[in-house]
């Protein structure tokens, strides 16, 4: 067991059920990065609701650990990388690019991804939502985490690429193995809460990881991701969707405000992959 001390850390420890006395190994590492995987979700209502977030550490803690809320990259990975320079370890911040592949450099800062140094260099990234569940080495190959496949892949142009699972939404993204320019990472933060044709402005998201498998919540859309493929269900209204959320992610928002956004948002989804 961690020492019972009222400190911040013994209390994101304790968010995240973590009971062993963390040292500064791998082992820690990846049971911190798993735990905290499958005790706060991934989750972006805030911006949904139109409420401002930012970098602020302390904001953060009291959103995610404080209210038991869970957030998006930049706070998943913010905390993440906050408690784990608590314990001691060297933390790096890097900007990443969410899709780059498919659509450019204007993607760049969309995502915040860390690395963390041990014996070698380790990517660590609790922020894609449905991504790995543990750390994984810096190094070009592929890795196999519940039965999902990932890959990490060094591009002619300097930038590493992660590949996703087959079943996840998000295919790749890029980033730099430095450190992150925080300017662009917060301006990036800025314009995705900001612009109406953002994809976070649009469709409600959650996502958080079981033993089992992930489940994904986008809009009214309600998927279950495990080694088999995808199962699908279309929530069909407000209070079943408060009531799944609060069992499946622990979270208890009212969405009261923004049901009548999430559906005009799942129709035009739904006509989009139709069409």
């Amino acid at each position: 067991m961690h020492t019972r001390i009222p400190t911040k850390l013994t209390q994101y420890l304790d968010r995240i059920h973590f009971e062993d006395s963390p040292a500064l190994d791998l082992a820690t590492l990846s049971k911190i990065h798993h735990q905290h995987l499958c005790h706060i979700p991934y989750e972006n209502i805030d911006v949904q609701l139109q409420l401002p977030l930012d970098f602020d550490i302390n904001r953060i803690f009291t959103k995610l650990v404080t209210h038991a809320r869970g957030g998006w990259c930049y706070e998943m990975n913010g905390l993440l990388g906050w408690a784990l320079k608590e314990i001691g370890f060297e933390v790096q911040r890097m900007s990443g690019a969410v899709m780059r592949a498919e659509k450019g450099q204007a993607q760049l800062g969309n995502h915040l991804v860390l690395e963390v140094r041990l014996d070698q260099p380790y990517l660590v990234d609790v922020g894609l939502g449905d991504g790995i569940r543990e750390p994984i080495p810096l190094v070009q190959g592929s890795h196999t985490q519940g039965g999902l496949e990932y890959a990490l892949e060094q591009l002619n142009d300097g930038y590493w690429r992660f590949h996703n699972h087959a079943y996840s939404n998000i295919s790749s993204y890029d980033f730099l193995h430095e450190t992150a320019d925080e300017s662009e990472l917060l301006s990036k933060c800025k314009l995705l809460q900001s612009d109406p044709s953002s994809l976070f402005r649009k469709l409600l998201i959650a996502q958080r990881f079981t033993p089992q498998g992930i489940h994904v919540q986008v809009g009214r859309i309600s998927t279950f991701i495990d080694e088999t493929g995808r199962s699908t269900q279309i929530i069909d209204n407000l209070d079943t969707l408060h009531t799944h959320l609060a069992a499946t992610f622990g979270l208890n928002v009212n969405l009261t405000p923004v049901w009548s956004k999430i559906c005009k948002a799942h129709e035009q989804l739904m006509s989009s992959t139709t069409d």
